[in-house]
């Protein structure tokens, strides 16, 4: 449950005390609570502390009789496997926490990192590609890394086998984030735990997964997000026509950033994927200097990011029941188990956010629609 536009809007603040980041933390960790719901519950009760106390009642105004939040020890469990891994986690809002990610519309409330967080504030551009690369693909992966290095520029990828691992260990020593689909201690893929253990002491290991997490398929796309988010510009060496470097693409281009693409040999089917970026409108590089070009080209960054104000939320009791009871079947009506934007919802139904985001949350917390990445709904029948 995932994103929607509400991230985009002024975060809260970030907890002060242990016992607040604890509350945080289980507010996130508790079921159906999503990231989405999390900023939400937030809005409406001030506090993670006051969010927890009220859920088992928004859980039981949406149905669910049954609702319990994440026990204390689970939180407890995973803050002690943080301190063993020597990671800390990062609120939103905190200084080392990356700006950047605030253009995402599902930016996680914090995040789990090893090694050095000054390198979130660095020009940072990503390389992905393929896992089975060839030959030439690693040599391009290895000297596009060294040469954005030359330039001070952090590289940031995903940690896979093949272009990924290549052009972290090219810049090792420079400056490279390796951001995980699963917990931020748990190595994968297994021949890559050197470079793990290696990246976490020159780099920097980023996840807003639990400790501990096996990363499942469902994970890497959600992955993918935080790789686009954090760049400047996505580098595609060596991509299949179906692959996750681009989904990270599309994610990117979401967004606003930019992305390029190596091109290919029409004959190989690991440069599908980057010769239609390029044919789709991808800019096409050879070196680290055509994405230098690129980066230049951009307008400079503001600053300090001016966010809105996020909207009133309608108080529940101001509503009938009728009038409740006919939104959730107008949303149920127009949502189905292909996604569905969330504005395009409040477009449909001609009703304003701020009365539809409080029964979205009582249909979420019912289990009765899905959140997905990129602010998208769908429902669970």
């Amino acid at each position: 449950m995932t994103g929607d536009n509400s991230s985009s809007t002024h975060p809260p603040l970030p907890p002060t005390t242990e016992a607040d980041r604890f509350s945080a933390l289980r507010l996130l960790r508790s079921r159906r609570v999503g990231i989405s719901t999390y900023y939400r519950l937030l809005s409406e009760h001030q506090s993670a502390g006051q969010a927890l106390d009220a859920l088992p009642r928004l859980a039981r105004d949406a149905g669910i009789s049954d609702y319990a939040i994440c026990p204390e020890g689970v939180i407890a469990a995973e803050m002690k496997a943080g301190k063993a891994a020597q990671a800390r986690l990062i609120f939103r809002g905190e200084t080392d926490y990356p700006d950047v990610l605030a253009d995402l519309p599902d930016a996680p409330p914090m995040l789990w990192a090893v090694g050095k967080a000054d390198l979130l504030h660095r020009r940072i551009v990503a390389i992905v590609g393929a896992r089975s690369a060839s030959s030439l693909g690693l040599r391009m992966a290895r000297r596009m890394a060294a040469e954005l290095a030359e330039e001070g520029i952090v590289v940031v990828s995903g940690l896979a086998r093949g272009i990924d691992a290549e052009a972290h260990r090219e810049t090792l020593k420079s400056g490279t984030i390796a951001v995980m689909a699963g917990g931020v201690d748990h190595i994968y893929p297994q021949e890559n735990a050197a470079l793990t253990h290696d990246i976490g002491h020159f780099g920097l290991r980023l996840s807003e997964q639990p400790m501990g997490l096996k990363p499942q398929a469902r994970h890497f796309p959600v992955r993918n997000r935080l790789i686009a988010g954090l760049a400047r510009a996505v580098v595609v060496i060596e991509a299949a026509a179906k692959s996750g470097s681009l989904i990270t693409a599309e994610a990117a281009l979401a967004i606003g950033r930019d992305v390029v693409a190596v091109p290919g040999h029409p004959f190989d089917a690991r440069s599908g994927g980057c010769n239609h970026l390029i044919r789709d409108g991808a800019v096409l590089v050879r070196s680290a200097a055509d994405v230098i070009e690129v980066l230049n080209a951009q307008p400079q960054q503001i600053a300090a990011n001016t966010r809105l104000a996020p909207e009133p939320i309608t108080p529940r009791s101001a509503r009938s029941l009728r009038e409740t009871a006919d939104l959730h079947r107008q949303i149920l009506a127009r949502l189905g188990p292909s996604p569905l934007a969330e504005d395009q919802l409040i477009r449909d139904i001609a009703a304003s956010a701020a009365t539809v985001s409080p029964i979205l949350l009582d249909l979420e917390l019912a289990g009765r629609i899905h959140r997905q990445p990129g602010g998208l709904l769908a429902r669970v029948d």
